[in-house]
């Protein structure tokens, strides 16, 4: 099954990819990998995703934030590969920034937000290597940030 079947058929919505908001690019391909800068956490009408995870936000709110990151990522890939997903032969690795509270510990639950959404749509081709890291602040108070790398064909 193509990767755009499997989204229609798990019926995903992908936001609008998101120029960047400073001087720097959303994708970059060098050679076979496709590079995407960090994805913010932002609601399926537009809105931020806000707040720290552990005070604000719950594990499983962070959860639906960061797989709303995971959507903006495949949007990425999908203007980099000029609408053709088919061009990915595998997703190598996801860093996850996760704006919580010095005592929360679970930035891995959060992360998986964005993991099990990739692994969702690309299946085995979607296993990857991670990080999934705790912060004090992220850009604009959003709550959840993910960049990925991925391996095309």
């Amino acid at each position: 099954m193509s990767f755009e079947k499997k989204i229609l058929e798990l019926k995903l919505e992908l936001p609008d990819a998101k120029a960047p908001a400073g001087n720097y690019v959303a994708t970059k391909i060098v050679g076979k990998f496709l590079y995407i800068s960090g994805q913010i956490s932002v609601s399926a009408d537009g809105e931020l995703i806000k707040g720290k995870i552990g005070n604000d936000l719950t594990t499983e709110q962070g959860y639906e934030a960061a797989k709303r990151c995971g959507l903006s990522i495949i949007a990425q890939a999908k203007i980099a590969c000029n609408d053709d997903l088919s061009k990915i032969k595998s997703c190598i690795k996801l860093t996850g920034y996760v704006n919580s509270t010095e005592d929360f510990t679970e930035q891995p639950k959060v992360i998986n937000g964005a993991s099990d959404l990739i692994a969702s749509i690309f299946g085995d081709a979607g296993m990857h290597t991670r990080a999934a890291v705790s912060a004090n602040s992220l850009p604009l108070g959003v709550s959840v940030e993910v960049d990925a790398i991925f391996e095309l064909n």
